[in-house]
Parts: structure tokens; sequence; C-alpha cells
């Protein structure tokens, strides 16, 4: 794990993308805000939808299916609990948008383990390390990583 996780590491916010469990430090987190209207940029890199205005300030918005290379849209009905993570990155302000929000998590260092292999290969790849927990895994994701220029 990187210093920049380590601070956070008493809580962690948690979310789910395509029926995958996710989470980020709750240091890395500004807000959580409905999806909302998000206006399409043109030229845009794949995984970024748009932009948001946020109380005056523009914030570009990911896909986070995209950014994790799931693949598929929504499901049906599924509109309503879609959320916008956004995160201040050194005062880089960028959001995600994902399919759940999800619970608040602790856990001690010793409980991560190194992400799967193939993963750690991607330069780019957010996926830091996972925890398991009874019902399954929880990726943790790097929120510098994430929120590349």
């Amino acid at each position: 794990m990187t210093p920049t996780q380590l601070e956070g590491q008493g809580a962690w916010l948690g979310f789910s993308l395509k029926g995958q469990r996710y989470a980020v430090s709750l240091g890395s987190v500004r807000e959580v805000i409905r999806s909302g209207d998000i206006t399409p940029v043109p030229g845009a890199p794949e995984d970024v939808l748009g932009i948001v205005n946020l109380r005056g300030q523009i914030v570009p918005v990911l896909d986070g299916r995209r950014r994790f290379g799931l693949d598929g849209g929504a499901d049906e009905g599924a509109e309503e609990s879609r959320r916008v993570i956004v995160f201040d990155d050194n005062g880089s302000v960028v959001g995600m948008r994902i399919d759940v929000i999800g619970d608040m998590l602790t856990f001690d260092a010793d409980d991560v383990a190194p992400p799967p292999p193939g993963r750690a290969e991607r330069r780019d790849d957010p996926v830091s390390g996972v925890i398991t927990r009874d019902d399954g895994f929880i990726a943790l994701v790097d929120v510098q990583k994430l929120c590349r220029a």
C-alpha cells in the first residue's frame, strides 16, 4: 500500500460497479452526489462521461465501469441508485459515477493482500490491494491513480 492509502487506513467508503465491490480511502472523498446532468465533452477519453457544475466548479466525471475495465451498460431501473463520488486529490477535483454506494469499512493493514496477478502489471491500474470479507473480496482503490490527468 502507498503512503497515501495508509493515511486513510481508518475509514474507507465502499461502492459497487457491476456487482463488484470496491473501497476508497474516506480521506480522499470530498462528497457523494446524485448523478444529475452530466454534460458530454467531445473528444474526451473513453472513460470520461463528461463534466458537471458543482456549485460553480467544473468537475470532470469518470465512468467507473469503463475506468475499471467492466463492460456493459447500467442495469434496468438502476439509475436511481447511481451516484457520483467526488474526490479531491491534492487540489484536483474529479468525480466518478458508480452503481451503488456501500458501507463504511475499517480493517487492519495486515488484512490487505496484493492485487490479483495481471492487474498490477497495468501502470494505470487503480486497484492497489484487496481485502477479504465473509461475502467476498473488496478491491482497494488508489485515488491518485484513479484520478490521473
